[in-house]
């Protein structure tokens, strides 16, 4: 079992940065790949980033490449989203996600970004 805490979201304006912070305990942290995933009120939950367990290899929804970084610190038990040039479309709920066997959730970060 493992738990995740998501922290790091708020209000930006268009352009603007935000860094997202998902502190997991519990279990061995470098055992598990880690994500990210958001979800946009009316819509489906949407798959944003993700990382290997040792961090070598990253992955990215086509919306977010070139603005948004995911990685990870075994040292701190965390996973880290920077996101920048945030657009209004990047509105949503930001969930952490710990995937060995099973999916793990986090309770989620509200990013909202005004036009």
């Amino acid at each position: 079992q493992v738990q995740l805490v998501e922290s790091g979201g708020g209000l930006v304006q268009t352009g603007g940065s935000l860094r997202l912070s998902c502190a997991a305990s519990g279990r061995t942290f470098s055992n598990y790949a880690m994500g990210w995933f958001r979800q946009a009120p009316g819509k489906e939950r949407e798959f944003v980033a993700a990382i290997s367990r040792r961090g070598g290899s990253t992955y990215y929804a086509d919306s977010v490449k070139g603005r948004f970084t995911i990685s990870r610190d075994s040292a701190k038990n965390t996973v880290y989203l920077q996101m920048n040039g945030l657009k209004p479309e990047d509105t949503a709920v930001y969930y952490c996600n710990a995937q060995l066997l099973r999916s793990y959730w986090g309770q989620g970060t509200q990013v909202t970004v005004s036009s």
